[in-house]
């Protein structure tokens, strides 16, 4: 999760958000080149002294400032398609989580296991432990195996939400009468956090979002007791 001063991305925890912050860093370096060209030429251009008077036109820089830029952009548009196909790639998914948007809380179905539904719920500020995340800490928290291909299939019950975990590179719209569908890889265990990233209302700020990525075993043994009780 974000913490104080982290001015750049989340540390990634599945491969599709490694390749988010691979092209993040690869499009901001042409901005960067793009930003010095320009102000270099700017700033030359307040100290030039040279006049020709005989400059009618020039073809040929025409050309250059018209083909570069064309060339510049097949360089950002080409990784940028090639990752919104792997984005929308759904490989064998191991587990299935169904997540319903609700005004203003999650509620969860593991279908694959009889069926196993909790809603979850933002921990009010007076009821969290001395550890916890104010406004980001849940009852409930999404157990999933890591190391595993999840598939995650998104709706809601009244207005549009948006199902969000940056560290996972996940962001799927939650539309009423719809159902949406992405799939993630959990490449380390530990606790994710995410948000609704849709306005949905008057507590729109208040229903987070918590993953506990834990190994295969203990996965099996959560659901397992789950089921029991």
């Amino acid at each position: 999760m974000s913490t104080w001063a982290n001015l750049g991305l989340q540390d990634s925890a599945s491969p599709l958000m490694e390749q988010l912050i691979f092209f993040h860093d690869h499009a901001l370096l042409i901005l960067v080149m793009i930003t010095m060209l320009v102000g270099y030429l700017m700033f030359m251009l307040f100290f030039n002294t040279f006049v020709n008077r005989f400059l009618l036109h020039g073809q040929l820089i025409e050309m250059i400032w018209t083909i570069l830029p064309a060339i510049i952009l097949l360089f950002i548009a080409l990784p940028s398609l090639r990752l919104l196909y792997l984005l929308d790639e759904i490989n064998e998914p191991s587990v299935t989580l169904k997540s319903i948007g609700h005004q203003w809380y999650w509620s969860y179905e593991y279908s694959d296991f009889n069926n196993i539904e909790f809603d979850s719920y933002m921990i009010p500020t007076n009821e969290l432990a001395t550890d916890g995340f104010r406004l980001l800490d849940v009852d409930n928290r999404v157990i999933l195996p890591m190391n595993s291909q999840i598939r995650i299939l998104v709706s809601a019950a009244d207005v549009i939400h948006s199902w969000t975990i940056p560290a996972l590179g996940v962001k799927v719209d939650g539309t009423p009468g719809r159902l949406n569908q992405t799939n993630f890889f959990i490449n380390r265990p530990g606790l994710f956090y995410g948000q609704c990233s849709e306005i949905c209302g008057a507590n729109h700020s208040f229903m987070p979002i918590v993953i506990e990525s834990v190994p295969v075993n203990y996965f099996i043994k959560w659901i397992s007791n789950n089921m029991n009780s």
